[in-house]
């Protein structure tokens, strides 16, 4: 299917990482308290067991609550822009800043690893330094761990260019930015240097499949040129 844009419609995304956060409330309160109840008359027989069960019913809740406190709305694309919206902020993008858009993956001796992410170039990281959030650049530094120590196991980047860098990070024109935007831009170079993108958009915030939703994001971004045309 082809998308052709009228208008000023967005098309909105809701996580998958929201999906069941309720059922896992109401699951493990139900648990909780049916695991007290039977501890009043069991619990010198079945101590550990009954502990046990209620740390995992504990557990349950708050994965349950976690979810719950995902954001509605992960992203909205539109004719004009793309935007990630994440419970510490947001980025956004227009469509002519990207270059790219790709499932992340590496190749590993004859095998090709498929990583979780859809991938984001830019045409200049300079478009990302004015339009993101300081709480969520703050939150993405430590959120692309796994990423960072996917590359330092592949030897992608060596452990130095792992570490955060909270050194000014200077743009095109001269501007120098500095605090978490700035450790989030030299974080987002090293990763465009190990994987070929700057930006990394996790399979949970999409409500369908990776490939399926790399397509729709590459029709998007298609169909905003044609848009912006008429």
């Amino acid at each position: 299917m082809t998308i052709k844009f009228q208008q000023k419609p967005s098309i909105i995304i809701k996580p998958i990482a929201k999906h069941n956060g309720m059922f896992l409330c109401v699951l493990g309160g139900l648990l909780l308290c049916a695991t007290v109840l039977v501890a009043q008359f069991y619990w010198q027989i079945f101590r550990l067991a009954h502990i046990f069960v209620i740390l995992i019913s504990l557990v349950i809740i708050l994965v349950g609550v976690v979810k719950l406190l995902e954001p509605d709305i992960s992203l909205y694309l539109t004719p004009d822009k793309i935007i990630f919206n994440h419970r510490y902020g947001h980025w956004q993008l227009t469509w002519q800043d990207i270059q790219n858009i790709q499932p992340v993956s590496e190749v590993i001796g004859l095998d090709r690893e498929a990583l979780p992410y859809i991938g984001i170039r830019l045409v200049h990281i300079d478009k990302i330094a004015k339009n993101i959030s300081i709480r969520l650049a703050n939150r993405l530094i430590h959120q692309q761990k796994g990423l960072i120590v996917y590359s330092v196991l592949h030897q992608l980047m060596t452990f130095e260019q792992a570490q955060i860098n909270f050194d000014p990070f200077v743009l095109s024109n001269g501007e120098s930015i500095k605090g978490p935007i700035a450790a989030f831009l030299h974080q987002s170079e090293q990763l465009s240097a190990a994987f070929g993108y700057h930006l990394f958009l996790p399979a949970d915030s999409f409500d369908r499949d990776i490939n399926e939703f790399n397509h729709l994001l590459k029709q998007c971004k298609m169909a905003s040129a044609t848009y912006q045309e008429t």
